[in-house]
């Protein structure tokens, strides 16, 4: 393959975006792109016989398949997908070895705590593993009530509904409350389950730029006039740059311009507040003062769904006719009892909340001081370290990883191109001495692949010279 060919598929993992229909492809890269996935293929069916769809030909996959073919052509491994063999917390197991682990929703190190998984245990022994039915018709379990009272009680409203996935509960309820005719004002770096939601309803969707809180108030004033409904929708702490908006101006502005407001609570419950309560017990808001709550039930909570907290009037609605929650089986008995232990753990040990806070802090504290760039990271649960290329945060994650710390890169399309970071999640168990080892390593591996990089640019410089001098 030459020089062309390589800059092309290099191009193509950098960006992420450049279609392998893109007319300036050539045999090589087609050839080469093509080998990832149809290694290991069977082969073509005998002639006549009737056969699946190849989903090879579409254009996205082959997208896909320039992406893989360059990272296998550059040496660079794969840094998903990677089992872990244990509960992951302050360290993890990953092939036979312990790590230092900063990969983790883990926020209080409830998760696999003997009081957590005895109560799983009477779950399971009692209910078995499975609601078995939708709880509209059949699956419905005591646990199910006393986790959504304790979560209603948690964010300080009347009341709860949980569903069996985080991601669905945005996706859903949005898209059952909103419709055409209303107006979806999001923050511009919501999660994807948020914007599939919106999608969904046929409202309306317009972003304001990341936490301005002036362009949401030109937006409201130039465009609430024209709508129905007009919700916003900001998240407590934001799971890619962890950072907070600033709610009590939210609100006031939702009450001004007559909107609704819902708060995606993924990342602040257990994190914020002196107790965990979220966003509003750190910014001392009225929670009755926000229609929708939403929540996690996979992070602090060392679960798995998600849950929407508000009014009593709201919640039986979304009970009776959401279709996420309506036509979807209840969530496991075990789940419900993990979840339930989790807050029963975070309200009597509210030490953990302080101890997490404290990580955070001395996270962000040594990363700025070896200049590493965090963004507008307050050092709460998620500490990112800006990269900017893709290709160097997905190598400087490989580097950690073979000095035993585990962190994982974020990159196209999850943030913008020149964004790539790797996301550091701290957590409750984690001792300084893994905060300022993981700190010191990351400086110092960044430093060596930037000077490794610079290296690499001026030999294909003098490489390209060459060729053209020829």
């Amino acid at each position: 393959m030459d020089t062309r060919d390589k800059d092309q598929l290099i191009s193509a993992l950098r960006s992420g975006r450049r279609s392998a229909r893109d007319k300036r492809s050539t045999p090589a890269t087609e050839q080469a792109a093509g080998a990832v996935l149809a290694e290991g293929t069977e082969s073509a069916a005998p002639a006549g016989k009737p056969r699946a769809f190849d989903f090879r030909r579409l254009p996205k996959i082959k997208q896909l398949q320039m992406q893989r073919a360059a990272a296998d052509m550059m040496g660079i491994a794969n840094p998903f997908f990677r089992p872990h063999e244990g509960v992951a917390s302050g360290e993890t197991l990953i092939d036979g070895e312990r790590h230092d682990n900063f990969a983790s929703y883990n926020y209080l190190g409830l998760n696999g705590h003997p009081a957590v998984n005895a109560a799983v245990a009477k779950a399971v022994e009692t209910y078995g593993t499975s609601a078995s039915a939708s709880r509209i018709v059949a699956g419905e379990r005591p646990l199910h009530g006393e986790l959504e009272t304790a979560l209603a009680r948690l964010h300080g409203v009347e009341a709860a509904v949980v569903m069996v996935s985080g991601h669905a509960t945005n996706v859903s309820t949005i898209g059952h409350l909103m419709g055409p005719g209303d107006l979806i004002v999001t923050d511009s770096l919501v999660h994807n389950s948020i914007a599939e939601g919106a999608r969904l309803s046929g409202a309306t969707r317009l972003n304001f730029p990341h936490d301005d809180l002036a362009a949401l108030e030109r937006l409201l004033e130039e465009k609430r006039h024209r709508f129905e409904n007009v919700l916003i929708v900001v998240e407590g702490l934001y799971s890619m740059d962890g950072d907070v908006p600033d709610l009590k101006r939210i609100v006031r502005l939702k009450q001004s311009y007559d909107a609704w407001l819902m708060v995606d609570e993924a990342h602040s419950i257990g994190v914020l507040g002196r107790t965990g309560r979220g966003i509003a017990e750190e910014q001392g808001v009225d929670p009755t003062e926000v229609e929708l709550w939403m929540g996690t039930l996979s992070k602090t909570l060392s679960g798995c769904g998600g849950y929407i907290a508000g009014s009593r009037v709201l919640c039986d609605y979304l009970k009776a006719t959401n279709p996420g929650f309506v036509f979807s089986v209840g969530l496991s008995p075990a789940l419900c009892a993990a979840a339930l232990a989790s807050l029963q753990l975070m309200e009597q040990e509210p030490e953990r909340v302080a101890r997490l806070r404290a990580n955070g802090a001395l996270f962000l504290k040594l990363a700025r001081q070896a200049g590493l760039d965090t963004g507008p990271s307050m050092g709460a649960s998620v500490v990112p370290v800006v990269i900017g290329d893709s290709i160097h945060a997905v190598q400087l994650s490989n580097r950690l990883l073979a000095r035993r710390i585990n962190a994982l890169p974020i990159i196209f399309p999850a943030v913008a191109e020149k964004s790539a970071r790797l996301r550091f999640f701290i957590t409750s168990e984690h001792l300084p001495e893994q905060i300022a080892r993981a700190v010191e390593a990351t400086a110092e591996e960044l430093a060596a692949l930037r000077q490794d990089s610079k290296a690499l640019d001026r030999l294909v410089q003098v490489s390209r010279a060459q060729m053209q001098a020829e």
